[in-house]
């Protein structure tokens, strides 16, 4: 008989946990349900069961408080890949969880305050306490719940739980662990026939009885019109010209009758309808051709096809086979920005077949496009950015993964780091599905894999329609500054080639790959630059975009604080500060001065915080309502624009220079895919790229597109120095408040690590940033061996880092890890 259940919560701990499995659930559990579980002294959490059993565990265990669902919500597949990504990217389940299920499928727990019936006062409250206290009577006396939320709300002190924690300690209030279900479905009202009046003869009945008014029986022949069962009480209304008050009428009379009724937010609402593709050109259907004929012999390959030689009606005709064949696909997006024009597309195509699943969705929608997938109508085709992996497919056979080379794709904090492009891989492995990678400029491993036979590998080198690829031009700024010649960021040759580009009534896009007004403020005088009291990092400079001033101030991009620009220096009482170096906010400024008439508009994190912004920015582009389009690394992506001819790339320096052993790659990677958005319909295009250093073998690769010749260049060094594609990499992060405890740490780990990998150990080592948020930094670097199996990496480094982190000096240390 099974008595017991593990499962998995949503925390940074290793391995699963056993409840006592209560008598009434035993006959409706399954594996892949939630349930609700204590933990801690007051703590609840959803849970997933992995494992029902009646072995009897070594400690008393607790019993499971609730079951949430009648099927499971979690599949096996998606259990195995959640398995793969724990050991190979060394996080726990939990963490795992976390990422994988949306948040409205999460319980919470949420702390509510009452006040103590029993409790008589010894000694007089606080002013604040007072507040709270008269707070929670106001609301409904002894007995009655708040939320800490609402007390904070309602009393307007910044700063509750200090409060509240001091009431506790008097006794004067409880708090109590309220769960709360953070999704509710989305209804609308309906209107029906009331049961009484559903035979034909009651209905001749009620026409009589409503023959001396005419509006209800307007009304009702509507209604009968529209509907055989049930129509939107909205609709209905709208198509009558009645009132809701005519509506009330009949319903009083009992006649007609309105109910809530649960719709999906997830639901297309545009009348796409299904389609088909463009007709492919030759080379587009010979690449088709080759790709097919790589399926046979390899379940991956590598589409390299330079920018607008359409790849994105290759994958059209792919999918709509993979349909015909009744399988499921997954498109993935490194950018959310990207979803907007081609689930548009698409939907032209495949209509209601398509989901769509991203951050910037509400979360009621993440949940209903969840759940209808766990349907027996679940999408055919789902895009989505790197979260959409953890979706679950009961008949995955393609996977599509557009500009595979990105850097998004790689979550960065919290955990799991995982890489979704390799994630996936291993989910259409474990399915048997076919994978294709497709990119302009593939990651040097992807290309690596393919170049070794472990992929397939197609390349597309022709453009759509025989368009030209565009020529690129190189501004050497540092000798445009030394004539004098620059108008601050813009070389006189990036604004001539604008100002013809607006007289031929065509778009521009300028490539920052930098936020903000200015990346730095500086004292003239003493060199003082503010930085960020948290973390090791100088201020940003924004134009109240997202501080807490109306004008301008300074943000920490890594813990997200804000500062006023201080009068004067602090360090030598000087009144000369000056914004140093340009960001996007900037540079909009500095252009609509020196062209007044253009339509200018900016695309970056901060313009594009929901999905409305993006969409709109992306629209406006798109209908020629924006001249010049500005932007970070978000223009480079995939974005079709017809009447794009010039592209400028203001500082090609700040990529090249990055720390980053990677950094040559994604340099040409970044200035290629943003080249390539010029001259994509019809004309030729033309890129200006400024930087100081003219002659620097990257520049001059991208000037010739010569992606095998980067590659081979990048290769040598990293074989040479044993970096990627040719061993694994793992960095080790350590944090502590105390820097002094961190640096000791950071020793004693790297000494452990070298006794048992020996030279594979590099660090310890203080990054560029070695302190965010408070915590100081120190980073280790481990080196493994393609053909070193991780799981046995990852009990070593676990079964260290508990021997080192049971000493009393470094427990509340924290160590954690970034594969690949």
């Amino acid at each position: 008989m099974l008595q017991y259940a593990d499962v998995i919560l949503p925390l940074p701990l290793q391995g699963t946990f056993t409840y006592t499995l209560p008598t009434e659930f035993k006959t409706l559990l399954q594996v892949g349900c939630r349930v609700i579980v204590p933990f801690g002294s007051r703590k609840f959490y959803t849970a997933i069961v992995v494992r029902l059993h009646s072995e009897k565990p070594s400690y008393p265990t607790k019993p499971i408080s609730e079951i949430l669902d009648s099927a499971p919500v979690v599949l096996p597949g998606q259990m195995h890949l959640w398995r793969w990504i724990a050991d190979y990217y060394l996080c726990a389940l939990g963490d795992v969880l976390k990422a994988a299920l949306p948040s409205g499928l999460k319980l919470e727990s949420e702390s509510t305050v009452l006040l103590n019936e029993e409790w008589e006062a010894e000694k007089p409250f606080t002013p604040n306490e007072d507040k709270v206290w008269h707070a929670l009577i106001k609301k409904g006396g002894r007995g009655f719940e708040q939320t800490l939320a609402s007390l904070q709300k309602e009393t307007g002190l910044k700063n509750i739980l200090p409060i509240v924690k001091s009431l506790l300690e008097k006794g004067a209030v409880r708090v109590k662990e309220e769960l709360r279900r953070t999704y509710k479905s989305k209804t609308v009202m309906c209107v029906r026939m009331a049961e009484t009046f559903s035979s034909e003869a009651r209905l001749h009945e009620a026409l009589d009885l409503l023959h001396r008014s005419p509006k209800q029986e307007a009304l009702l022949t509507c209604f009968l019109e529209l509907a055989t069962s049930s129509v939107e009480k909205q609709s209905l209304l709208q198509k009558s010209g009645c009132s809701d008050a005519i509506l009330r009428e009949l319903c009083q009379k009992g006649i007609l009758e309105t109910y809530a009724k649960s719709v999906e937010r997830t639901q297309i609402v545009l009348p796409f309808g299904e389609g088909r593709g463009s007709l492919l050109t030759e080379p587009q259907q010979q690449a088709m051709d080759s790709i097919i004929s790589q399926w046979q012999r390899h379940n991956v390959c590598l589409l390299h096809g330079v920018t607008s030689s359409g790849k994105t009606e290759i994958y059209i005709h792919l999918i709509q086979q993979a349909i015909a064949e009744g399988k499921q696909v997954l498109f993935m997006l490194p950018e959310i920005v990207l979803t907007a024009q081609l689930t548009e597309r698409l939907r032209r195509v495949f209509g209601s077949r398509l989901g769509v699943y991203h951050s910037r969705y509400p979360d009621s929608e993440r949940v209903e496009l969840y759940q209808k997938m766990l349907s027996d109508t679940p999408y055919d085709i789902v895009v989505g950015v790197r979260s959409s992996i953890f979706l679950p497919f009961r008949r995955l056979g393609l996977v599509i993964i557009d500009e595979e080379h990105e850097t998004s794709f790689k979550q960065q904090d919290p955990a799991p780091r995982y890489h979704a492009r390799n994630a996936a891989l291993v989910l259409a492995a474990q399915v048997g599905a076919k994978t294709l990678l497709g990119s302009a400029t593939p990651s040097l491993e992807s290309y690596h894999n393919a170049l070794s036979g472990k992929y397939g590998l197609v390349v597309l080198k022709t453009r759509y329609a025989g368009l030209s690829l565009p020529t690129i031009e190189i501004v050497d700024v540092q000798e445009m500054r030394r004539k004098k010649m620059m108008t601050g960021v813009f070389s006189p040759q990036l604004l001539a080639h604008i100002r013809h580009a607006l007289e031929q009534r065509r778009q521009v896009i300028l490539f920052q790959n930098r936020r903000g007004y200015a990346p730095v403020m500086e004292c003239r005088v003493c060199g003082w630059t503010p930085r960020c009291e948290k973390c090791d990092v100088s201020l940003t400079v924004h134009r109240g975009c997202r501080a807490s001033f109306s004008s301008s101030g300074m943000v920490c991009h890594y813990c997200g604080a804000t500062y006023a620009i201080p009068p004067i220096c602090p360090n030598c009482g000087e009144h000369e500060l000056y914004s140093r170096g340009y960001g996007t906010e900037r540079i909009e400024e500095q252009l609509q001065s020196i062209l007044p008439e253009a339509r200018i508009a900016r695309m970056d994190l901060d313009t594009t915080r929901s999905r409305q912004n993006y969409e709109q920015i992306l629209h406006n582009f798109e209908q020629g309502n924006t001249d010049i389009l500005i932007g970070t690394q978000m223009v480079t992506k995939g974005l079709d624009f017809d009447r794009v001819s010039l592209v400028g790339i203001l500082s090609a320096d700040t990529m090249l220079s990055q720390p980053d052993f990677r950094s040559y790659e994604r340099a040409f990677q970044l200035m290629e895919q943003v080249a390539g958005r010029a001259g994509r319909k019809g004309y030729s295009g033309h890129v200006v790229l400024q930087t100081r250093d003219a002659g620097n073998t990257i520049v001059q690769q991208v000037v010739s597109h010569d992606y095998e010749g980067m590659y081979a260049e990048q290769m040598q060094e990293r074989e040479l120095f044993r970096y990627p594609p040719f061993c694994r990499i793992v960095f080790i992060y350590l944090k502590h408040r105390n820097e002094n405890v961190v640096e000791k740490l950071s020793t004693d780990f790297a000494a452990l690590l070298q006794q048992v990998f020996r030279e594979r150990v590099l660090g310890p080592d203080t990054p560029p940033v070695a302190r965010v948020q408070l915590m100081h930094i120190r980073k280790l670097i481990l080196k493994i061996e393609l053909t070193a199996p991780m799981s046995a990496v990852r009990q070593r480094l676990i079964a260290l880092q508990n021997q080192i982190l049971t000493q009393s000096a470094y427990r509340s240390a924290q160590i954690y890890y970034d594969v690949d």
